[in-house]
């Protein structure tokens, strides 16, 4: 059983168990998080589109990081023009805790309303 996820403007194949590294989350340590899913691979079933609605993937965060610098340069020759920028990204460290589907799931959304 599988999902696919969105988060931070990427798409990520997840399945329970698995650690991720994603772009920076606006939660803390231990907390909890749901994430979006695009489809889910059951054993017998492939859910898309509207079926979705009974699909719920949650995460908890294990750590916060930043990702390696990264350096960039830029150079035109015979001009004198050199610049160099460095960058480094904040990333948040899950690990996908459940991916439920069907009626357990629409259960869960509806006690949490």
């Amino acid at each position: 059983m599988y999902a696919i996820v969105k988060t931070g403007g990427k798409q990520y194949r997840v399945e329970e168990g698995q650690h991720l590294l994603v772009e920076k989350l606006a939660a803390d340590e231990g907390a909890t998080v749901p994430l979006q899913p695009l489809l889910y691979r059951g054993d017998d079933e492939l859910l898309d589109g509207d079926d979705l609605a009974k699909v719920t993937v949650e995460a908890k965060v294990v750590a916060h990081e930043r990702g390696p610098k990264l350096r960039v340069a830029k150079f035109k020759p015979k001009r004198g023009y050199k610049r160099r920028n460095g960058h480094r990204q904040d990333l948040t460290r899950i690990e996908i805790t459940t991916i439920t589907a069907g009626a357990a799931a629409a259960r869960k959304t509806e006690e949490a309303a």
